[in-house]
């Protein structure tokens, strides 16, 4: 039964907000005091691919995941930085065959929160709004990102599945830009580290459950984007992560092992001066272990100058 609790679990959390990461133009600086508000949803449908020794057949999933992400660029030291949070809310839905029984799972709550922090340390320069429009198209770019996982999601540890992971879980990433006429091609590599959930698949009469490790996990990111305009571009996306296995009070889970890759396509349009739209659809090509997912995602974008949450007044922008 743990081994199925382990493998439903991998096949929500990571949809939510890890290793399947496609985000294209996450290095490529903006103004200093550029602000923005982010509304996004996405749907996921698929599989879910379970260690082959478990008794588990046909198994489907669906997520519909929301999130309110609000993003600032800074100055750091004088290189262009930026701060980002996302604050996710999931339903998800769970059905297979167990031993030839039909069962299925329904969750429904607030995922992890999400914290990034990005600095460019090449090519990116922080400058005011005048002085970015001045400068021209950047070239390259060398940023380095962590992003942070917060254990702030629904959790129930009398419960097999639930959309919180009750760790923190960190990514450390580089990642490099090139420009190359209206070519941007991109590359970002970094691991995600866990700590460790002390608290997993307690009993009922249990004041707490056992502990839950996971092993680092690579991933790797390529994008090659096409600006149509300054303001609407095309990217075809592609990722690849491995590791992660879990143990259980020490005792190692051997068919936990990812090995997963996705391809996708992103679309960035804009609906007026202050305002935008994301469109990203993916789907995975290798699933050795969790979800194998069809992702469908549309991200509204309001974007201003000046202090946070503080709109600059007309002209000024």
């Amino acid at each position: 039964m743990i081994r199925l609790a382990l493998a439903i679990a991998m096949a929500l959390a990571p949809t939510l907000c890890t290793a399947q990461d496609l985000t294209p133009r996450a290095y490529f600086p903006t103004p200093v005091s550029s602000n923005a508000v982010i509304v996004t949803y996405a749907l996921s449908d698929g599989e879910v691919v379970f260690d082959p020794t478990i008794p588990v057949t046909n198994s489907t999933g669906t997520i519909q995941a929301t999130a309110v992400s609000y993003y600032y660029a800074f100055d750091f030291f004088g290189r262009s930085a930026n701060f980002a949070v996302a604050i996710p809310f999931a339903v998800g839905d769970v059905s297979g065959e167990v031993s030839g029984d039909q069962t299925a799972v329904h969750r429904a709550g607030m995922g992890d929160t999400v914290v990034r922090l990005a600095v460019n340390l090449r090519g990116g320069v922080a400058r005011s709004p005048l002085e970015f429009v001045n400068a021209g198209p950047i070239r390259s770019v060398l940023g380095a990102s962590l992003k942070v996982v917060m254990p702030t999601g629904q959790y129930d540890h009398t419960r097999l599945i639930n959309l919180g992971t009750n760790r923190w879980a960190f990514k450390p990433e580089l990642g490099y830009a090139r420009r190359v006429t209206w070519l941007i091609v991109e590359v970002y590599g970094g691991v995600w580290l866990f700590t460790t959930n002390d608290d997993f698949l307690a009993s009922a009469e249990s004041a707490l459950g056992d502990q839950r490790r996971q092993a680092p996990i690579g991933a790797l990111e390529l994008h090659v984007s096409y600006d149509v305009n300054p303001r609407l571009w095309l990217s075809a996306d592609f990722n690849y992560w491995y590791g992660g296995r879990i143990s259980v009070n020490g005792e190692q889970r051997v068919r936990t092992l990812q090995a997963n890759s996705r391809v996708g396509l992103t679309a960035s349009m804009p609906l007026s001066r202050r305002q935008s739209l994301k469109i990203s659809y993916s789907d995975g090509i290798v699933a050795s272990f969790g979800g194998n997912f069809k992702t469908l995602s549309v991200g509204w974008q309001y974007s201003w100058l000046g202090l946070p949450f503080r709109t600059s007044a007309p002209g000024e922008d």
